[in-house]
């Protein structure tokens, strides 16, 4: 893969997995549309494991952008 094309995948991975840690923290999570518009949702969506799942996904994500930033040494084949 292009070196380019690493870094700015790697950059929207670390910012798509900082979303996701912060997110399900924030006071943004608690004051949605969906819990506006759905009040049976408020227990599943203010759930303490259930922000831990996203958070990890978002911690998931950013250990994948830190593998892309990683440099890589091509493989070597072996001499006849």
């Amino acid at each position: 893969m292009n070196r380019l094309q690493r870094v700015v995948l790697a950059l929207l991975c670390f910012e798509l997995g900082a979303i996701l840690v912060l997110l399900p923290w924030s006071p943004v999570w608690e004051r949605n549309f969906f819990l506006d518009r759905y009040p049976q949702m408020i227990p599943v969506l203010l759930n303490s494991y259930l922000r831990g799942a996203i958070s990890g996904l978002g911690l998931l994500d950013i250990w994948i952008a830190a593998t892309l930033l990683r440099r890589r040494k091509p493989a070597r084949t072996a001499a006849s």
